[in-house]
């Protein structure tokens, strides 16, 4: 019987060797590490029967098993966790998974209880928005696809195919009908984010995005949290008083990373967001200007207008009047005006209803999660004053410049799937091109 050579990186030897010195472990787990290691050492499998008392064919066996799963072995290695690598090994020490008792439901059954899941319950004519198992149960004895089959049941055959009917993720899809224009706004919010380090390093040219929280509500629970203790979770107040709203305006660094002057007031207009960029470009903080932001009405209303003409050196006298002529007659004219690339204060605007391409929307949910949540404020400046402590804690322990990889064009994405033990191979043992075997050897 040939013997198969093969190399171990040090971390995977001594996992063998733990697994052999341990007591954690059954003797069988032992005797199969045993074979394994010795096998390494370049003992032959005849030598190896006679230490461990296994035949020759058996030993041949969980030595090939184990060098079909070296790949996975070397890919969970490389994540550093030492215990995952150790689970990795036991499992490949396992008995082969048997076939077990005939199956009750055959394949079309399954898909069509599996169907039922993915349907809307109200055609149905159940009045409720998602299935649970129980109904999904019973919605398939009342079409007669089986004739019984239990909960529990159901609950197998949904993990199987990891489907949680009750589970919904928020998707925002942009309203706007030119896909034409979108791709073109989209590419240029892509190029910005994408060129900001070079303008950052060489004309001084700082990219922020830009956008607001509004409505932040001060509530003050009625009654204090409690928290989360040993085998209790916290206890929130679900009753509270109403201490007014405020709104956030906030700036993301995109190169660097840092939550920039915020502004925090009770009101949010045109005139507000104009003092909002004014008092950043006022700063040294750089000599150039590239903001992201939305389609807000306020994000190319006359006050911001006539700001960044008057910083730019541009007589307002040339600006025109609103809703008469020049650039400040309408939206579109002053969007150009402010979209200007020759300006060294300059405004790239995302698509309509686009905010996913807006980074600093990853910041504000950070906000709604660790500040407003589960708050109490017993005022609209004690939440001001919260929020201000936050985004400082933020800047110095959590913030860092996000990754940007997407480019606004189509891209092949390369399928990268991890490599495979042989008992995850296990249902794929007929194909010869699974596992390189030795010649005269049988399969797994």
């Amino acid at each position: 019987m040939a013997r198969v050579s093969f190399q171990l990186s040090v971390a995977i030897a001594s996992t063998l060797q733990e697994i052999i010195r341990s007591g954690l472990f059954g003797a069988t787990f032992i005797l199969r590490a045993r074979c394994i290691a010795l096998a390494h050492l370049g003992e032959n499998y005849s030598n190896i029967s006679s230490q461990v008392g296994l035949s020759a064919k058996t030993i041949s066996q969980w030595v090939r098993r184990f060098v079909a799963s070296l790949s996975a072995f070397g890919h969970v290695e490389k994540e550093g966790v030492k215990a995952q690598l150790m689970r990795s090994v036991v499992d490949c020490l396992r008995d082969a998974p048997r076939s077990g008792a005939p199956k009750t439901f055959g394949p079309a059954q399954v898909a069509s209880i599996i169907s039922i899941a993915c349907e809307d319950p109200n055609a149905s004519n159940r009045p409720v928005t998602t299935w649970t198992a129980r109904e999904i149960a019973k919605e398939t004895v009342l079409r007669r696809i089986v004739d019984t089959i239990s909960t529990s049941q159901v609950q197998r055959f949904l993990n199987d195919v990891q489907l949680r009917p009750q589970d919904n993720k928020g998707w925002c899809f942009t309203t706007e009908k030119d896909q034409e224009l979108f791709n073109l706004q989209a590419q240029s919010v892509c190029d910005a984010y994408l060129d900001a380090p070079r303008l950052l390093a060489e004309e001084d040219i700082c990219t922020v995005s830009v956008d607001e929280m509004t409505s932040l509500q001060a509530n003050e629970k009625r009654a204090p949290t409690k928290r989360a203790i040993p085998g209790h979770c916290g206890k929130e107040e679900c009753q509270y008083t109403r201490h007014g709203t405020i709104c956030l305006t906030g700036n993301w660094d995109v190169v660097r990373g840092q939550f920039l002057l915020p502004t925090i007031e009770e009101t949010r207009n045109n005139k507000d967001f104009s003092l909002h960029i004014k008092r950043l470009i006022q700063t040294d903080i750089a000599k150039g200007w590239v903001f992201v932001v939305d389609n807000l009405n306020t994000h190319c209303g006359e006050p911001l207008v006539r700001m960044v003409a008057e910083h730019l050196g541009i007589s307002g006298d040339g600006l025109g009047e609103v809703a008469k002529g020049g650039v400040l007659k309408d939206m579109a004219s002053r969007r150009a005006f402010l979209s200007d690339t020759s300006h060294l204060v300059r405004f790239v605007y995302i698509p309509k209803h686009s905010s996913w391409l807006n980074q600093i929307e990853a910041v504000f949910r950070m906000i709604n999660r660790r500040v407003m949540r589960c708050g109490s404020f017993t005022s609209k400046e004690e939440l001001m004053d919260k929020l201000r402590t936050f985004t400082k804690y933020f800047n110095e322990t959590i913030a860092k410049p996000m990754k940007w990889t997407f480019t606004g064009r189509p891209t092949e994405k390369e399928a990268v799937e991890s490599p495979k033990t042989w008992r995850e191979m296990w249902p794929f043992r007929h194909l010869k091109t699974i596992l390189q075997k030795p010649e005269g050897t049988s399969g797994f």
